[in-house]
């Protein structure tokens, strides 16, 4: 039997909302169109057509923005992998930056930490270092990661022996 790689407990991946879809970029294109369109024209009628350049910059940044938002959003991903007797947390964001963070599983404590108006605050802590998990995630999603993540420690913590020798 070879020494493979430690099996995988637990496994969480978490990306961010997706946001507005084509259909929904083709929509806010065409009303920001529209919207910048019953000014250029109203402006054009007064003698000022040179404002309708601007008009058009503007439209084109907003445009712009939110197509990078989308974008960096579709990249972004948070995994968290209870593994080989660690529990580890990897970030990417859509800009390139990664973050990761190891904790020691058998010490690990979650604490989801409810906050009055917003979605509460799920942080696992071992050894004085403290780790936010699933920033992504809404206040249900939150809820259900912690139990299923402190139900998988639980099972990390106390195996369950099944060896046939030491039955009666």
């Amino acid at each position: 039997m070879s020494g493979g790689a430690e099996p995988i407990l637990f496994e969480a991946v978490s990306t961010p909302p997706e946001g507005l879809s084509a259909r929904g970029m083709r929509w806010l294109a065409g009303l920001a169109l529209l919207g910048a369109a019953i000014p250029g024209v109203l402006f054009t009628l007064l003698g000022a057509w040179p404002v309708l350049g601007f008009l058009g910059a503007e439209v084109a940044l907003v445009l712009l923005l939110v197509a990078l938002h989308r974008a960096w959003n579709r990249r972004a991903v948070e995994t968290v992998l209870l593994s080989g007797g660690r529990l580890t947390l990897t970030r990417h964001d859509g800009r390139g930056r990664q973050e990761a963070a190891e904790l020691d599983a058998y010490w690990a404590r979650l604490t989801l930490e409810e906050r009055d108006g917003a979605v509460p605050l799920l942080t696992a802590e071992a050894r004085g270092r403290r780790i936010e998990i699933g920033r992504f995630l809404s206040a249900e999603e939150k809820r259900a990661l912690a139990a299923a993540l402190e139900a998988a420690l639980r099972r990390y913590r106390t195996p369950i022996f099944d060896n046939p020798q030491l039955r009666e």
